[in-house]
């Protein structure tokens, strides 16, 4: 699984903070890793997707 920040972000942090291995903050906002998230981050990850205030965390 991968997943993709689109242009709702507002750079609130919330998925950084929720699973830092595969979200982090550039110029103001969110990005995810461009690998497949690793199976022992999955959940962290699809937690961090469902709380973004924005949907701005897609599957891809």
């Amino acid at each position: 699984m991968k997943y993709f920040v689109n242009e709702n972000c507002i750079g609130c942090g919330l998925c950084e903070g929720t699973c830092p291995d595969v979200f982090h903050m550039e110029d103001g906002k969110a990005e995810a890793i461009e690998d497949e998230v690793p199976a022992e981050c999955e959940e962290d990850a699809q937690t961090a997707m469902e709380s973004c205030p924005v949907d701005a965390i897609e599957e891809q």
